[in-house]
């Protein structure tokens, strides 16, 4: 859709390697990733599957967020959040980040998305708008610990990871909904 660059104006990061069984870089979500909770048609809001590797020595944890820059706001949309994620979890299965957060390991904070929850929420671009761009990303951070409340924004927390990034594993999937 557009040509927006959610890494312009971040500080630099080696990049590894993120794949899933539910996502494949530059193809579309499966339905599973969209929203039930919005509205689409066959949507389940389950997060995707996620495998990352080869990480920059010295990481003491990672984060994962879903973003959409190609929400019509001024700011994007963020459909999921999560940090302090331990350096030994190199996965996380599909439908982690249900309410209960029930696939993520111990200790790690879902965030709350642009929609309110602190969950996983599915692509939901509105019908007509065109092909939206997700960005699927795995930080691997210096800390073990943000230390960002769990009441923070997804902004917030992207704000405290820029001060500790190592690396950047993207997979960027898409959305459309076509209109009717």
């Amino acid at each position: 859709m557009s040509g927006n660059d959610p890494f312009a104006r971040l500080p630099e990061a080696a990049t590894f390697t993120v794949t899933s069984e539910t996502v494949e870089d530059g193809k579309p979500f499966a339905a599973a990733q969209y929203s039930g909770l919005f509205g689409v048609p066959g949507g389940q809001d389950r997060s995707p599957q996620l495998t990352w590797s080869g990480a920059p020595e010295g990481t003491k944890s990672y984060a994962v967020t879903v973003f959409d820059p190609d929400a019509p706001t001024q700011s994007g949309f963020w459909h999921w959040a999560v940090a302090n994620i331990p350096a030994s979890t190199t996965s996380l299965p599909e439908g982690a980040g249900d309410d209960a957060g029930s696939g993520l390991p111990a200790g790690a904070i879902q965030y709350r998305n642009d929609a309110g929850g602190a969950r996983f929420i599915g692509a939901a671009p509105p019908a007509g708008h065109g092909t939206h761009r997700y960005f699927v990303i795995v930080h691997a951070l210096a800390v073990e610990d943000l230390q960002v409340d769990p009441g923070a924004s997804p902004a917030v927390l992207n704000f405290m990871i820029k001060d500790h990034i190592l690396g950047r594993a993207t997979l960027v999937a898409t959305g459309e909904i076509p209109a009717s």
